[in-house]
């Protein structure tokens, strides 16, 4: 069984990680991306990808599954944007 910090860390990162979710169907459902900052999207992804690799030289389970979930869901929301800059 997994100890208390371990289940707090996978609660606190499904929280925030899966926070993107509402933009992502926001955004695929009126197809207006227009008022979500590019740049912001950009640095978060960039951030979750170091973050990632940091949980992979710590050997830190949690900090790797909500990262690589995060950029997912970062990268589908930049590519919505793009997609629907025209």
């Amino acid at each position: 069984m997994a100890d208390f910090v371990t289940i707090l860390g996978f609660i606190a990162a499904s929280l925030t990680t899966f926070g993107y979710v509402p933009q992502i169907i926001k955004g695929y459902k009126t197809k207006h991306l227009k008022d979500v900052s590019l740049m912001m999207f950009v640095l978060l992804t960039i951030g979750m990808f170091l973050w990632m690799i940091y949980g992979i030289l710590r050997k830190d389970i949690v900090i790797i599954i909500a990262n690589i979930v995060g950029l997912v869901f970062g990268a589908t929301t930049l590519g919505l944007k793009l997609y629907y800059k025209r």
